[in-house]
Protein backbone atom coordinates (compact mmCIF):
# COMPACT_ATOMS: atom_id res chain seq x y z
CA UNK A 1 0.00 0.00 0.00
CA UNK A 2 1.33 3.21 -1.26
CA UNK A 3 1.80 6.27 1.57
CA UNK A 4 -1.25 8.04 -0.41
CA UNK A 5 -3.18 5.10 0.54
CA UNK A 6 -2.52 4.83 3.56
CA UNK A 7 -3.09 8.19 4.78
CA UNK A 8 -6.73 7.80 2.75
CA UNK A 9 -7.45 5.19 5.12
CA UNK A 10 -6.43 6.62 8.18
CA UNK A 11 -8.76 9.57 7.17
CA UNK A 12 -11.78 7.24 6.20
CA UNK A 13 -10.96 5.07 9.63
CA UNK A 14 -11.17 8.28 11.78
CA UNK A 15 -13.79 10.20 10.14
CA UNK A 16 -16.08 6.54 10.86
CA UNK A 17 -14.87 6.52 14.60
CA UNK A 18 -15.18 10.09 15.18
CA UNK A 19 -19.04 9.55 14.23
CA UNK A 20 -19.79 6.28 16.26
CA UNK A 21 -20.46 6.43 20.21
CA UNK A 22 -20.32 2.50 20.26
CA UNK A 23 -17.44 0.22 18.56
CA UNK A 24 -16.36 -3.17 19.41
CA UNK A 25 -12.98 -4.73 18.33
CA UNK A 26 -12.79 -8.32 17.25
CA UNK A 27 -10.60 -10.89 16.20
CA UNK A 28 -11.52 -13.30 13.49
CA UNK A 29 -7.97 -15.63 13.40
CA UNK A 30 -9.02 -19.35 11.45
CA UNK A 31 -12.30 -17.87 9.84
CA UNK A 32 -13.21 -19.23 6.40
CA UNK A 33 -14.24 -16.66 3.51
CA UNK A 34 -17.45 -18.02 3.81
CA UNK A 35 -18.16 -17.45 7.33
CA UNK A 36 -16.90 -14.07 7.06
CA UNK A 37 -19.33 -13.40 4.15
CA UNK A 38 -21.96 -14.49 6.39
CA UNK A 39 -21.01 -12.64 9.18
CA UNK A 40 -20.50 -9.34 7.28
CA UNK A 41 -24.00 -9.77 5.71
CA UNK A 42 -25.42 -10.64 9.62
CA UNK A 43 -23.76 -7.10 10.98
CA UNK A 44 -25.08 -5.23 7.90
CA UNK A 45 -28.63 -6.26 7.73
CA UNK A 46 -28.46 -5.08 11.85
CA UNK A 47 -27.09 -1.71 10.69
CA UNK A 48 -23.59 -1.91 12.15
CA UNK A 49 -20.46 -1.20 9.68
CA UNK A 50 -17.17 -3.50 9.91
CA UNK A 51 -14.36 -3.31 8.70
CA UNK A 52 -11.29 -5.58 9.11
CA UNK A 53 -8.08 -3.19 9.81
CA UNK A 54 -4.55 -2.74 9.76
CA UNK A 55 -3.53 -2.56 13.39
CA UNK A 56 -1.04 0.69 13.16
CA UNK A 57 -3.70 2.91 10.83
CA UNK A 58 -6.51 2.02 12.95
CA UNK A 59 -4.08 3.12 16.09
CA UNK A 60 -3.73 6.83 14.48
CA UNK A 61 -7.43 6.87 12.99
CA UNK A 62 -8.75 6.58 16.52
CA UNK A 63 -6.33 8.88 18.03
CA UNK A 64 -8.63 12.08 19.03
CA UNK A 65 -11.95 9.02 19.49
CA UNK A 66 -13.66 6.91 21.36
CA UNK A 67 -11.86 4.56 20.16
CA UNK A 68 -8.52 6.37 21.62
CA UNK A 69 -8.77 3.78 24.58
CA UNK A 70 -8.66 0.76 23.25
CA UNK A 71 -4.90 1.51 21.49
CA UNK A 72 -3.63 -1.45 22.75
CA UNK A 73 -5.98 -4.22 21.98
CA UNK A 74 -5.61 -3.21 18.53
CA UNK A 75 -2.84 -6.68 17.65
CA UNK A 76 -3.04 -9.42 15.76
CA UNK A 77 -5.70 -9.89 13.04
CA UNK A 78 -8.29 -7.28 14.02
CA UNK A 79 -11.59 -6.19 12.88
CA UNK A 80 -14.04 -3.24 13.84
CA UNK A 81 -17.29 -3.31 14.20
CA UNK A 82 -19.16 0.28 14.64
CA UNK A 83 -23.01 0.25 16.01
CA UNK A 84 -23.98 3.97 15.83
CA UNK A 85 -27.37 3.53 17.10
CA UNK A 86 -28.65 0.57 19.68
CA UNK A 87 -25.19 -0.76 21.66
CA UNK A 88 -27.52 -3.44 23.30
CA UNK A 89 -29.14 -4.94 19.93
CA UNK A 90 -24.99 -4.92 18.86
CA UNK A 91 -24.15 -6.69 21.68
CA UNK A 92 -26.45 -9.76 21.45
CA UNK A 93 -25.79 -9.83 17.55
CA UNK A 94 -22.37 -9.83 18.63
CA UNK A 95 -22.47 -12.27 21.48
CA UNK A 96 -24.48 -14.98 19.02
CA UNK A 97 -21.97 -14.18 16.30
CA UNK A 98 -19.28 -15.51 18.84
CA UNK A 99 -21.17 -18.69 19.66
CA UNK A 100 -22.09 -19.13 16.03
CA UNK A 101 -18.70 -18.82 14.99
CA UNK A 102 -15.40 -19.76 17.45
CA UNK A 103 -12.89 -18.32 15.81
CA UNK A 104 -14.78 -15.37 15.36
CA UNK A 105 -13.87 -13.84 19.58
CA UNK A 106 -14.24 -10.63 21.52
CA UNK A 107 -11.61 -7.95 22.35
CA UNK A 108 -12.58 -4.89 23.63
CA UNK A 109 -14.99 -2.42 23.35
CA UNK A 110 -16.28 1.04 23.57
CA UNK A 111 -19.73 1.96 24.35
CA UNK A 112 -21.08 5.72 25.43
CA UNK A 113 -17.55 6.02 25.45
CA UNK A 114 -16.56 3.74 28.45
CA UNK A 115 -14.24 0.57 27.73
CA UNK A 116 -16.28 -2.86 28.40
CA UNK A 117 -14.48 -6.21 28.37
CA UNK A 118 -15.92 -9.48 27.38
CA UNK A 119 -17.93 -9.89 30.91
CA UNK A 120 -19.58 -6.20 30.33
CA UNK A 121 -20.31 -7.20 26.50
CA UNK A 122 -22.63 -10.72 28.17
CA UNK A 123 -24.69 -8.31 30.76
CA UNK A 124 -25.07 -5.51 27.81
CA UNK A 125 -26.71 -8.42 25.51
CA UNK A 126 -28.95 -9.40 28.35
CA UNK A 127 -30.41 -5.93 28.61
CA UNK A 128 -33.32 -4.93 27.01
CA UNK A 129 -33.08 -3.33 23.34
CA UNK A 130 -34.31 0.36 23.25
CA UNK A 131 -37.69 -1.11 21.65
CA UNK A 132 -38.33 -3.06 24.44
CA UNK A 133 -37.64 -0.48 27.13
CA UNK A 134 -39.89 1.94 25.09
CA UNK A 135 -42.60 -0.71 24.63
CA UNK A 136 -42.17 -1.14 28.31
CA UNK A 137 -42.63 2.57 29.53
CA UNK A 138 -45.46 3.20 27.01
CA UNK A 139 -47.42 0.35 28.59
CA UNK A 140 -46.65 1.92 31.95
CA UNK A 141 -48.13 4.84 31.14
CA UNK A 142 -50.78 3.64 29.18
CA UNK A 143 -51.75 1.32 31.96
CA UNK A 144 -52.12 4.71 34.36
CA UNK A 145 -54.16 6.32 32.07
CA UNK A 146 -56.78 3.54 31.63
CA UNK A 147 -56.91 3.19 34.95
CA UNK A 148 -57.86 6.66 35.44
CA UNK A 149 -60.35 6.57 32.43
CA UNK A 150 -62.39 3.35 33.98
CA UNK A 151 -62.41 5.23 37.28
CA UNK A 152 -63.42 8.29 35.93
CA UNK A 153 -66.16 6.72 33.34
CA UNK A 154 -66.96 4.35 36.01
CA UNK A 155 -68.46 7.23 38.23
CA UNK A 156 -70.09 8.88 35.05
CA UNK A 157 -71.93 5.97 34.76
CA UNK A 158 -72.69 5.63 38.33
CA UNK A 159 -74.37 9.26 38.09
CA UNK A 160 -76.31 8.23 35.42
CA UNK A 161 -77.79 5.04 36.95
CA UNK A 162 -78.82 7.07 39.77
CA UNK A 163 -80.05 9.92 37.78
CA UNK A 164 -82.38 7.26 35.77
CA UNK A 165 -83.46 5.75 39.22
CA UNK A 166 -84.26 9.40 40.38
CA UNK A 167 -86.41 10.14 37.20
CA UNK A 168 -88.21 6.12 37.36
CA UNK A 169 -88.91 6.63 40.91
CA UNK A 170 -90.43 10.64 40.26
CA UNK A 171 -92.30 9.18 37.69
CA UNK A 172 -94.16 6.23 39.52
Amino acid sequence: MTRQGKVSVVEQLAAEFQSTRHAFLVGFQGMTVQSDTALRSELRRAGMRYHVVKNTLARRAAKGTVLEQLGEQFTGPTAVALAPEDPVTAAKLLLKLFKEYQQFVFKAGVVDGKTIGEQDIEALATMPSREELMSRLMFLINSGAQRIAAATSGVARNVAVVTAQVRDKKAE
